[in-house]
């Protein structure tokens, strides 16, 4: 049996579209809220995963997670532009392929991204998810803070409204006496 490795990709060109592609249609029919109504189609797929391929060694990380040559998990951060901001990003799309889970993909994908952003002397990462959902559980058990939930923000793959929750982790300690 291969092994997981986890890899991030340095350049568009290195983008496993076909493979991330697969990973996302696998994760919006599961039924996760990651931006898509279902169903979703292969070229629907192909074509965020090219737009985001453009973005990537600008402000954009990506890291792929593979068991041999297939695509089981991804996860990004994209930092932020704006002068004021550029000690933060956010971290996008953590996608496990419904196969995977249980398997510690989700864990080795987020060490690597956090890993990176404190490398980068980047201060701040912040995500939403889903509220309510076993991504929630995720980043609580890593030391992410809940700041809270905004009803009816995002649509799941079925059209259903749902509630966003909002979190963040601090990569460093804040400025100041403690």
């Amino acid at each position: 049996m291969p092994q997981v490795t986890i890899r991030r990709i340095a350049d568009a060109g290195a983008v496993p579209l076909a493979g991330l592609a697969s990973l996302l249609i696998d994760a919006v029919d599961g039924g996760a809220s990651v931006g898509f109504l279902g169903p979703l189609s292969p070229d629907e797929a192909t074509a965020y995963w090219r737009e985001t391929a453009a973005a990537v060694g600008r402000h954009l990380h990506l890291w792929v997670a593979e068991d041999g040559e297939a695509v089981i998990g991804s996860v990004q951060i994209a930092r932020c532009e704006k002068p004021n901001g550029r000690h933060r990003a956010e971290l996008q799309k953590l996608l496990v392929a419904r196969s995977a889970r249980g398997r510690g993909v989700a864990t080795r994908l987020m060490d690597a991204a956090e890993q990176y952003a404190r490398s980068i002397g980047l201060r701040l990462l912040v995500l939403d998810t889903h509220a309510g959902s076993l991504a929630e559980a995720v980043y609580q058990h890593r030391g992410w803070i809940k700041v809270g939930e905004v009803p009816e923000y995002a649509g799941l793959p079925s059209g259903d409204l749902i509630a966003t929750a909002y979190y963040y982790l601090l990569l460093t300690p804040p400025p100041g006496p403690r």
